[in-house]
Order: structure tokens, then C-alpha cells, then sequence
């Protein structure tokens, strides 16, 4: 049901406040601001602009009071749903809890208002700033060599490889491959693609975990690397990475590792402890930045010593005198991805994240999310089918196998839980799991909320069998109802018209 759908009783006497009812407020003759009186005469600037910059096919503009426009956004920001509201358990993208300590700090004065062409003698406290994030973020990997610049996860992975790339160039061979597993994140490949190169897939076993005997049958002294993520999409570990690693390294080629999902990893192993030769980190979800719609985010890249000639220019470097400046006379970097040093307020929430946690919280903090994703595992998975046995990290993912035999799909299931009051978990992701429910809690949920989320899926469960066409034709507490899902992706409605044949306000 949408909200067109619901009925204002007419009994005399009953008034029904509905906002949704009243989303058009516009009326003739409203403004939001009256300008004063200038004292001379009007004059028509429109001469005075370029042609190509006029518009004349405005029209029905609304007309509101400013008054009206606080209330009606204000309204909107109560209907959305973010992390600060509940758990947002998106599987693969780390929706934990922002601590506002950290937002705070990135606003203090000297961080926020930093003009980025300040000369340097005027920044040492912001190089300073991305010096140590790069020390942390080097002990955290281990891997010794980071750059700040990329500004997201894929952006990183690109770098990454426009590294590998440089460096194979290098040694005077240009390699064309790349291998990807199955279970990797979906940027990957498309990463690789845009630097040129070809990608070839490697399977997983029956466990959902990379086959080293797959990776050496494909391992080629064509291929340039091995893109992996670890944990993998199904929120397993690699058992085996070492060995990878060194099939890998056999034949001359590099090891790039997806950090997507380091909140499994962080300050309890290293990637560059298992052979990792390069890896993004995603600061927007490991390390505390509000992410979603677009940014902001961050994704640095960490390296070991034969690729840091290659890094993004320029570079922090500490002069004999202690201070620090831009290093740019570096004749094999790649050259900039990102203007200036990179997304400079998403680095200080993420130092201010790591400082404030050190090194035992941050091991904590990884622990409970692995806790709290095997929590979530062994209370639903007697109702929902796993999409692989066996443990888990971070996070958990079921599928809609059983569900299916009621006619209830897992997009179905991801509409019913909003009419429970949580945002629905990642669905149909990865695609070697059909059917995929993929949940990741985070370490920031407590066991309170949890048992909610859960008892909540069990009772939809429960609905599927003796139900399903409730949960087949959820939600039904929203605002707006079901969506033709082909008619909204192929003619999106992305802005505010007025009806056709009416103007605003008339």
C-alpha cells in the first residue's frame, strides 16, 4: 500500500494529520525570502549572461515559505534510516557505528579550515597528521609503504594496479592477465580491466575457499597478479594464502588483497604477514568514516618495497631537520589519482578511530564483529540455508534456498524486514551464492539489538511457510509500497517535476 492508497476518513468532525498526503505545499504568491527595496532602478541582466547559460523552459517553479522548506526536509530526514537509527547489516560494506569524537576532531579548526594550497611550512600539522596515519596503517597491514590519495575502495584497487603495472613495464615485461576468483568483490575485475588487462577466473571448492591447485593450473608467466579478497564475499578466511602466495610469486607475478573486509583482520593478522604484496584499506568502513550515498570515503593503498617507486605522487617525507614536506621527485611514480593528498578529513577521522582504540581495542573491536556475525550464524541458521558450512569471520551468508519452496524469494524476504524496522541485509551478492543473505553486524551492535534483528528474521521465517503472501507483497508500514522494480531502474523519476498541465502553487 502507498501512501496515495490510504483514505482521510470524511466523518464530520475527524481531522487525519497525514504528511505523506501533504507532500505538495507549494501555493501562488509564497517566497521564502523578500529582498528589500534597492532605492534605484531595475535593470534586466539577462544581456550580461551568455546565451548557452539562459534557460527559458522553466517553469511551475514551487513557491513556498522558508518556513515551509525547513519543516518539509526536516520531515524527510525523520523517514530515512542510517546507522545512527539501528543496525544496518550490509554484508561486505562495514556499516558500523561512527564514533562523533571523531567527527568532532576532523572539524577542529586547524583540520577543517586548512586551505589545501597552504604552503608547507604552513601544514606540518596536517602532513604530520597523514605521516602517522601512514605509520599506523604500515603496522596494521604489514605492509611498509602506504598512499593516502586514493579517495574509495575501487579507486584503491585501481591504483594498485596501475602499480603492478608500472612496475612489470619496468622489469621490461608487460604483462596481459589477471587472475580473479569467484569469490571475489565485483569491482575487482573491472579494476583490472581498466588498467588493460584480461581477467581470467579461478573457482572456489565445495568450502568456498580459493583452490591453490586452480590458481597454479591458471598461473602463467602472463599473468600479472592475483586479485583475492580476505575474508572472502562469504566472510571466510584463506586458509591457504600462503600457498597462493607463493604459487604466485613463483611465476614472477604480484598478490593484491581487497582490505574491504580488514574489520575481520585488524590487529589480529597482517596481510603482509601472509604475503600480501599490496592491498586497499577502506577507511570509510574499517576505520570509522560515515559512508553511503556516495561518499565521502578513502581508500589507501599499502605496498611492499618493490612497488613504493610506483606510488602516486607526491609523498610525505621527514627532512633531516625533522620537518616534513611533498616529496615529488620520484621519476617512476604512476603520478597523482587524486588531488592534493587525497580526502584529508576522512584520514584524521581514521587516525582519530585508530588512536583512540590502540592496538588492544582495535584487536577488540575485530573480535566482537566476528562474534557477533557467529551469533547471528548459530541463532538463524536452523530457519535460513547457509550458503556454505563451516565458520565464519565477520560476516554470514544464508540463502533463500528454503524459503524458495514457498514461493518466497530473498528480495521478498529484504522488504518484509523494513516492516520490522531494520534495513535489510545485502542480497543476491556473491553471485556464487544463488539466493545470497548476506549479513554482517559489525562489533558495534549490541546483543539487545541483535536478538531484535534476529527474531525478527525467525518470525519472517515463520511467515514464509504459513504466510507467504505477506512477505511476498511487503512492506506494508512504509511510506510508499512495493515498486515495479524494471519500470523504477529503467525510467528512474530523479527530480521534483510539477503534474503536466499544472503549475506550482496555481
Amino acid at each position: 500500500m502507498g501512501a496515495s492508497d490510504v483514505k482521510v476518513p470524511a466523518a464530520a468532525g475527524h481531522i487525519v494529520r497525514n504528511e505523506d498526503l501533504i507532500f505538495e505545499r507549494s501555493r501562488a504568491g509564497r517566497q521564502g525570502y523578500h529582498l528589500p527595496d534597492l532605492g534605484i532602478p531595475e535593470k534586466d541582466i539577462s544581456s550580461m549572461i551568455p546565451g548557452e547559460l539562459l534557460r527559458d523552459d522553466i517553469e511551475g517553479m514551487p513557491e513556498v515559505s522558508e518556513f515551509e522548506v525547513v519543516r518539509h526536509f526536516t520531515r524527510l530526514s525523520t523517514w530515512n534510516y542510517g546507522v545512527d537509527t539501528g543496525l544496518y547489516p550490509l554484508g561486505s560494506c562495514t556499516m558500523k557505528y561512527n564514533p562523533k569524537i571523531n567527527e568532532s576532531i576532523a572539524r577542529f579548526e586547524g583540520f577543517g579550515k586548512a586551505h589545501p594550497l597552504l604552503p608547507e611550512f604552513l601544514s606540518q600539522g596536517s602532513l604530520e597528521i597523514l605521516r602517522q596515519l601512514e605509520d599506523a596503517l604500515a603496522e596494521i597491514t604489514g605492509l611498509p609503504h602506504i598512499s593516502l590519495q586514493p579517495a574509495a575502495g575501487a579507486h584503491g584497487e585501481l591504483t594498485a594496479m596501475l602499480a603492478i603495472r608500472a612496475c612489470h613495464a619496468k622489469r621490461g615485461h608487460v604483462r596481459k592477465t589477471v587472475l580473479i576468483p569467484d569469490s571475489a568483490h565485483g569491482t575487482n575485475p573491472a579494476s583490472a580491466i581498466m588498467c588493460g588487462y584480461e581477467v581470467h577466473g579461478v573457482t572456489s571448492t565445495s568450502a568456498g575457499l580459493l583452490d591453490p591447485a586452480d590458481v597454479e593450473r591458471n598461473m602463467t608467466e602472463d599473468v600479472a597478479a592475483l586479485m583475492l579478497t580476505n575474508p572472502n564475499t562469504l566472510g571466510k578466511f584463506e586458509e591457504e594464502i600462503d600457498k597462493v602466495c607463493e604459487i604466485v610469486h613463483a611465476k614472477g607475478g604480484f598478490v593484491y588483497m581487497d582490505g574491504a573486509n580488514m574489520n575481520a583482520l585488524m590487529g589480529i593478522s597482517r596481510p603482509g604477514d601472509m604475503g600480501v604484496d599490496c592491498m586497499h584499506l577502506n577507511l570509510h568502513k574499517t576505520f570509522s568514516t560515515p559512508h553511503g550515498g556516495g561518499g565521502p570515503g578513502a581508500g589507501p593503498i599499502g605496498v611492499v618495497d618493490e612497488l613504493e617507486p610506483y606510488l602516486p605522487n607526491p609523498r610525505v617525507a621527514r627532512n633531516a631537520d625533522g620537518t616534513l614536506q611533498l616529496n615529488f621527485d620520484r621519476p617512476d611514480s604512476i603520478g597523482r589519482v587524486r588531488a592534493f593528498v587525497g580526502n584529508f578529513g576522512v584520514l584524521v577521522r581514521a587516525l582519530a578511530y585508530i588512536y583512540t582504540l590502540g592496538a588492544d581495542g582495535l584487536r577488540e573491536a575485530t573480535e566482537t564483529a566476528v562474534l557477533n556475525a557467529n551469533y547471528i550464524k548459530h541463532r538463524l541458521e536452523d530457519v535460513y540455508a547457509l550458503a556454505y558450512e563451516g565458520s565464519v569471520l565477520h560476516e554470514v551468508v544464508f540463502t533463500d534456498r528454503r524459503q524458495q519452496a514457498f514461493g518466497v524469494k530473498n528480495s521478498d524476504i529484504a522488504k518484509r524486514i523494513i516492516d520490522y524496522g531494520f534495513y535489510p541485509p545485502t542480497m543476491s551478492f556473491p553471485l556464487i551464492a544463488p539466493g545470497a543473505i548476506m549479513i554482517e553486524p559489525t562489533e558495534t551492535e549490541s546483543r539487545e539489538e541483535l536478538d531484535l534483528f534476529i527474531d525478527s528474521m525467525r518470525a519472517i521465517a515463520e511467515e514464509c511457510e504459513q504466510t507467504p503472501d505477506i512477505v511476498r507483497s511487503a512492506p506494508h508500514r512504509t511510506r510508499m509500497g512495493r515498486f515495479d522494480e524494471t519500470a523504477a531502474a529503467r525510467k528512474p523519476v530523479l527530480r521534483w517535476q510539477p503534474e503536466k498541465g499544472k503549475v506550482a502553487g496555481a
